[in-house]
């Protein structure tokens, strides 16, 4: 079943630079100086250099240092009030001369232009990162398109893919799907698209990375409401993706991939798909995209005493409809990022909340976490053309290193809890940050005070709610660890009684099991899920070897944790995957399959790099780890390196499997 969404905000076409809609200036000159007051200086230079082709807006004297982060990010890149004072008035007199010039469309710029002025935004010596930053700024609009159709390399041609999830992965892939004119079919489980964003709907419920630079780049909002947007706006947005690339026709509701197995002789797909009335449908595909995520398979601890426990237990992904919490004795079991939202949501309607606390994150100071983008920001944001791509790059840009040489392990530094001494410059600011939170309440700060590396799990956004919550009379917290469930209540294992009226479980998912419950088959009837036997490991993270054409978004050491966002990999494993599809139909191939020479390489590769950072060293339970203690989750190294490792696909790293078929989708029909 295909769910409509409202239209009056969709074009109805495939035009994502709709998104880029700016009004045009009726503003005084002084109402455009208090906005440019409020700007973000580095990128409105950038935007407004790009309009009006002054460079005097883009000078030496006016560049952006972008120092090194720390446990915070300096404003304005660093840039000194001097500097500051003059790019204001710059920008306010260019402003007002654009508004006097009746605020024209502005052409694309060319390509000198334009790397001229993102040289002005990067560190210098930094050429070898222009195609990704074209790439991430998307000027000229889609950059990263196929730049090509099926029709125009192969007439006549059939080649079929299926997409698994329609989350903000799922909807990369079908839009690159669409572009290049391929015959495709998303099968969601669930009723809409957006993946996490829509099954997690618990209070408080928000991004903790940077908004614009969690965005789509072919798809880039003018107008987030806020740095981190709350649940109801991202969903919202993806909807609008979905409906200005006209890809819901496209999307299969309601229906879930049970199990896919590689037919060798024809060298297609064959999946089996359950609906939600429990029909069994089997249909047959050319290439495989999984985009299911990681962080999608809630995992509650089998607590002793689970079950004889009277009260409701709900997990933070599965929140139930309407729940009230009003006057509720309230467990919170977890302090990870979905518990550091749900608990100052709710503690000032719950009798009482106790919160269970196996490890003490490290919070990174955020003072605007919570915040809603300032009136002028957002005005310029609205008002002057491309300055939310401008935006979104900067945003982008200091994310490309980000935090990673605080997390970096020095073999010859010897501290008790620190990998090294940027690490421990990073530990020491977050402590003082804890210390200032907890100074008239010793016992808390003892509690919160982590005894692993920063970095060695993920680290949350702090904006004081949290220890002002923990500070509240009618709230506990609990780090003994939980002994057993009673019929009223949680005994923790020092043998005290917590009598809850509502157990909340923010106790994470099942990352380590990719593509989990999937039964997937592939090459000599090899099971994937046996192969992998718990330690999921893959290709550049997208292949795997005996599973040709199947291609993963978000899988194995994917996943970025101190520098950039998930859409940013998904971006470049969705390109990668086009590529490979080209070349099957280019040479007109039935399938590539990963060889184990390189697929071995490349993964002791990424377990050396993981050791070198403080989540692979410290000794610590985290979801970036599986059950054999091995980083499973985490790419290790700069966001440059993995767009240089998937621009290009190594055809030499694959055996190419000859087809003697011409393509044809079955479906079939039984009873559940």
């Amino acid at each position: 079943m295909n769910h409509a969404v409202p239209t009056h905000d969709a074009p109805g076409i495939d035009d994502m630079k709709s998104f880029d809609h700016v009004a045009k200036i009726v503003a005084s000159d002084e109402d455009i100086r208090r906005a440019v007051d409020e700007a973000d200086m580095p990128s409105l230079l950038a935007a407004l250099a790009m309009l009006t082709q002054d460079f005097e807006l883009i000078g030496d004297d006016l560049k952006p240092p972008t120092p090194a982060m720390t446990s915070t990010i300096s404003p304005q890149g660093g840039m000194g009030p001097e500097a500051l004072a003059r790019a204001r008035e710059l920008a306010t007199r260019k402003i007002i001369e654009y508004r006097d010039a009746g605020s024209p469309t502005p052409a694309d710029p060319s390509s000198e232009v334009l790397d001229r002025v993102v040289r002005f935004v990067i560190k210098p010596d930094q050429d070898s990162c222009l195609p990704l930053l074209r790439h991430e700024l998307n000027i000229p609009h889609d950059v990263g398109a196929p730049g090509w159709t099926l029709d125009a390399v192969a007439p006549g041609a059939e080649f079929k893919v299926a997409v698994i999830g329609a989350g903000v992965s799922g909807l990369a892939a079908a839009y690159r799907l669409q572009q290049a004119g391929l015959d495709y079919t998303v099968f969601e489980k669930n009723t809409e698209v957006g993946g996490v964003w829509w099954e997690n709907t618990y209070p408080g419920c928000r991004l903790d990375t940077p908004n614009y630079a969690y965005s789509l780049s072919f798809a880039q909002k003018q107008d987030w409401p806020q740095q981190f947007s709350r649940q109801p706006e991202i969903q919202k947005y993806l909807a609008s993706v979905s409906a200005r690339g006209q890809l819901r026709p496209r999307i299969r509701f309601e229906t879930e991939v049970i199990s896919m197995v590689f037919d060798e002789p024809s060298a297609l797909w064959v999946l089996t798909v359950r609906t939600a009335e429990g029909r069994i449908d089997v249909a047959r595909f050319n290439a495989v995209i999984t985009a299911v995520g990681i962080l999608n398979r809630p995992s509650i601890p089998d607590f002793k005493g689970l079950d004889s426990f009277k009260g409701q237990v709900v997990h933070s992904a599965a929140w139930p409809k309407g729940l009230d919490l009003a006057g509720k004795r309230v467990a919170l079991i977890g302090t990870g990022a979905s518990a550091f939202q749900i608990g100052p949501a709710v503690v000032g309607e719950v009798k009482s909340l106790t919160v269970f606390q196996r490890n003490p994150p490290w919070m990174l100071p955020t003072p605007n976490y919570h915040d809603d983008i300032k009136p002028g920001m957002m005005w310029l944001l609205r008002h002057i053309p491309y300055y939310g791509r401008w935006f979104r790059f900067w945003q982008f840009w200091v994310a490309v290193e980000g935090r990673l040489p605080l997390v970096e392990a020095e073999p010859d530094w010897d501290h008790p809890v620190s990998v090294g001494r940027a690490n421990e410059q990073l530990r020491q600011e977050c402590v003082a940050a804890l210390e200032r939170q907890f100074a008239h309440r010793p016992d808390l700060l003892a509690k919160m005070t982590p005894n692993y590396p920063p970095g060695g799990k993920r680290m949350l956004r702090d904006n004081g709610v949290w220890g002002a919550m923990l500070q509240q009379p009618h709230v506990k917290l609990v780090s003994d660890g939980i002994s057993h469930l009673t019929a009223d209540g949680i005994t923790s294992q020092d043998g005290e009684s917590h009598p809850v009226d509502v157990i909340v479980c923010a106790t994470g998912f099942k990352s380590s099991d990719f593509l989990h419950p999937i039964r997937i088959v592939g090459r000599a009837g090899r099971d994937l899920h046996a192969w992998w036997q718990g330690d999921c490991r893959a290709y550049v993270g997208i292949t795997v070897p005996g599973f040709p054409n199947l291609f993963m978004t978000g899988g194995p050491n994917t996943a970025v944790v101190v520098n950039g966002s998930a859409i940013f990999s998904s971006e470049c494993q969705v390109e990668y995957s086009i590529k490979a599809i080209k070349y099957l139909i280019d040479h007109q191939l039935g399938a590539l399959d990963c060889k184990l020479a390189p697929f071995n390489a490349y993964n002791q590769y990424v377990d050396e790099g993981n050791l070198t950072k403080a989540w692979g060293v410290a000794r610590t339970s985290s979801w970036y780890k599986n059950a054999a203690g091995r980083a499973s989750q985490t790419w290790p190294f700069g966001l440059l390196d993995y767009w240089t490792l998937t621009s290009e696909v190594k055809f030499d790293d694959y055996e190419k499997l000859p087809t003697n078929r011409q393509s044809s989708e079955v479906r079939t029909s039984c009873p559940a």
